[in-house]
């Protein structure tokens, strides 16, 4: 199965990893217990003593720049890492060198799973605007979730719903219509937008619409004519990355009913 990730309603110069410059500590750290994205992430259902031990082992360090790698494509499997603000985009390229985008992640998402199994990275993850990490390294994360039972029940639902992702991505691509694949975009991104306190209606898209058209299947060209074609049918509003939903529920009918996190 290709390595997609739909979280379902889911630098240019240089050519190191980012690992090393994530062990920097900053003076301005959000630590799991203080971070407001904690309910989302791995310290969900850890008490105050259990976030400690999980936050003893995570790095911080500056920020990854827009176009900046976090890692590469076939780099030694090392950590995972959970996005503190800001967007990423996932990407293989194949043997032909065609890039295939895979996921972009939102704050408290992680990225780098795909790796526990093969010991380097399947994927890409490349900064989409100026991005903070928490970067786990895993083996003392797989240690500290063998003594932490919450820890490792989270870490399960996590890669349950990856393979959830998975197949709903699977489905988005080979049954829908242009229509349908955007409005199950956007409607995915609301409701993942509202799940951190955000408007679920009015938000700003990180990617470009090249990346949205390469992600679901689709030419620049039809991702272009949707959106007008939404705008027209008062589905939306939008002025650049700029997106204002008018109407919730014709765009999440359009997308198939109502979706889920």
């Amino acid at each position: 199965m290709r390595d997609v990730t739909l979280r379902y309603l889911r630098v240019f110069p240089g050519t190191d990893s980012m690992s090393d410059s994530l062990k920097l500590r900053t003076p301005h750290q959000v630590h799991c217990k203080d971070c407001s994205l904690a309910a989302l992430c791995l310290p969900l259902s850890l008490d105050f003593e259990d976030m400690d031990a999980l936050d003893n082992i995570v790095k911080r360090g500056r920020p990854l720049k827009r176009g900046e790698f976090l890692y590469r494509q076939g780099d030694a499997f090392q950590s995972v890492y959970a996005v503190r603000s800001g967007a990423l985009k996932s990407f293989s390229v194949s043997d032909s060198g065609e890039e295939q985008i895979t996921g972009f992640h939102l704050p408290s998402e992680l990225v780098g799973l795909s790796g526990m199994d093969t010991s380097t990275y399947m994927s890409s993850a490349q900064a989409l605007e100026t991005t903070s990490i928490c970067e786990i390294p895993f083996e003392r994360l797989d240690d500290l979730a063998l003594q932490l039972p919450q820890l490792r029940r989270q870490l399960m639902r996590i890669m349950s719903r990856e393979i959830r992702d998975d197949k709903q991505m699977l489905m988005l691509l080979s049954k829908k219509t242009a229509d349908e694949r955007i409005a199950t975009f956007l409607v995915n991104l609301s409701s993942r937008f509202s799940a951190r306190g955000f408007s679920a209606n009015q938000f700003r898209l990180a990617m470009s619409r090249n990346d949205i058209g390469n992600f679901l299947g689709l030419a620049v060209e039809t991702v272009s004519r949707v959106f007008t074609r939404f705008q027209h049918n008062n589905l939306i509003e939008a002025e650049g990355k700029e997106i204002n939903i008018i109407d919730p529920i014709e765009l999440c009918a359009l997308a198939g009913g109502q979706i889920n996190n």
